[in-house]
């Protein structure tokens, strides 16, 4: 057992003798006072790890002595000791924070064990504490890197949300801007912060699991429901959780959302109860969900309880100088991770990231990042560093010259997106499918490529 310093506040000489001459041996610093007075000195003095306590003392009562000790840590763990007889005052203690109660006389090992749990609780939350102040840092308003108009207002519009106590959020944004982190940052920096955050995907799980993954599920609801579940909504109460593709969400379920969001209730699969829970939805798409309504794929009513506070998030392609922004900031980042010292980008590495698209947005730019680092240990990042999609010749957001793949080109006055859409169905007509051949007769990545397929729905999520 790692040392720890133990404070003894009695008036028994020998009780205190006994207790240092024992604790002592099991290698705790032992420290001892015979009156209240003195003990909560003492207490100020050495902020002992524990404190044996107790409650009948000659000048004050041991519950005055733990009134000080909570007002001067709330998180002291205090032991009272009592006589037969006062128990009903030691259980009184425990309502004011004290740890656990022992009556005389007890054992030494009993005294030992109920140390040992005591300690060990109050390791699990120093640890849990830290964690939840790494989260809190890691999700702060700091981390929406950027200094463009958009993002200093979106900012704002966060710290708005997360005061506030609005239970549904619309984060609106393409594949890759941060929905995930923003979502985090709104529950995190809100005072849900120390309740439990939940997410899943809603494209990530066939329609069969995903009410029982929300709602949870009773034993027998179905075939392999051997035991009752409790689903995200019930592990989310009092705090968050976060529906990332909302617009995938089946119209089943969707009613069912509408219910938890309206009513703040719902039942189990298979259940008949009832349960009640106070959560914040957060949602999340890269979807137009109005245009979802529209072709009957998405509920109005949900579509319009969702977006009470909308959050839009922009591509990086249109955020000017923040591009270069995030890269200072990934290298950083990647620097402590991967112990590199990069310095930076070349003024030429600078231009090819300002002529990219970025059609995967912030997610692309930081694997680009992290890529560039594991690959290469130089003082600056420079262009023949970069995939090859960064450093081609035309940075265009338009598709490259297929008319010498043999590519036919639409006829004038159509709409950009047609164009693009007839030229995407032409590549993958003469490559069979391939999306990689394809993607390379139109100059693309493979990535633009299959940004460009989901895009014009020739490729599920």
């Amino acid at each position: 057992m790692p040392e720890h310093k133990i404070l003894v506040i009695d008036d028994e000489k020998l009780l205190r003798w006994s207790l240092r001459q024992n604790l002592e041996k099991e290698g705790f610093t032992v420290t001892d006072a015979d009156r209240g007075m003195t003990g909560l000195t003492a207490y100020r003095d050495e902020l002992p790890d524990l404190t044996l306590l107790d409650i009948n003392l000659p000048d004050i009562s041991g519950v005055s002595v733990l009134e000080g000790i909570k007002e001067t840590n709330p998180d002291a763990l205090v032991v009272m000791i009592t006589a037969f007889g006062d128990i009903k005052t030691a259980v009184k203690t425990i309502k004011m924070g004290a740890y656990d109660f022992l009556e005389k006389p007890f054992s030494m090992d009993k005294l030992k064990i109920l140390i040992g749990k005591a300690l060990e609780t109050a390791r699990l939350k120093r640890e849990v504490s830290q964690f939840r102040e790494q989260i809190s840092s890691k999700y702060g308003f700091e981390n929406m890197v950027g200094e463009s108009k958009q993002m200093n207002d979106i900012c704002e519009l966060l710290r708005k949300i997360a005061r506030s106590d609005a239970t549904t959020v619309l984060i609106n944004g393409e594949s890759g801007t941060g929905k995930d982190v923003t979502a985090k940052i709104i529950h995190y920096q809100s005072q849900r912060g120390n309740q439990p955050f939940m997410e899943i995907n809603c494209t990530a799980l066939p329609e069969t699991l995903i009410e029982s993954e929300l709602f949870g599920h009773e034993k027998g609801a179905f075939t392999d429901a051997k035991t009752s579940k409790k689903g995200l909504f019930e592990l989310a109460d009092s705090g968050s959780i976060f529906l990332d593709e909302i617009g995938d969400l089946r119209a089943t379920t969707q009613a069912k959302l509408l219910r938890v969001i309206e009513n703040k209730t719902f039942k189990r699969v298979g259940g008949v109860k009832d349960i009640t829970v106070n959560v914040r939805v957060i949602t999340a798409t890269n979807k137009n969900l109005e245009e979802e309504v529209k072709n009957g794929n998405f509920r109005e009513d949900l579509y319009y309880r969702l977006k009470i506070i909308p959050v839009l998030l922009p591509p990086l392609r249109t955020r000017g100088d923040d591009v270069l922004v995030l890269a200072r900031h990934f290298i950083h980042e990647f620097n402590v991770e991967f112990r590199k010292h990069t310095k930076g980008l070349t003024p030429e590495a600078e231009k090819c990231f300002m002529n990219y698209r970025w059609p995967g947005n912030v997610r692309e730019l930081k694997n680009v990042i992290e890529r560039t680092m594991l690959l290469e240990s130089v003082e600056y990042i420079e262009p023949c560093h970069l995939p090859s999609e960064l450093i081609s010749a035309e940075q265009q957001p338009t598709l490259a010259r297929p008319d010498e793949a043999g590519i036919r080109l639409p006829p004038q006055g159509l709409d950009i997106e047609e164009v693009e859409r007839e030229l995407i169905k032409q590549a993958m007509d003469m490559t069979d499918g391939n999306q990689t051949r394809a993607a390379r007769l139109l100059s693309l990545s493979r990535d633009a490529f299959r940004y460009r397929m989901q895009k014009f729905g020739f490729l599920e999520k």
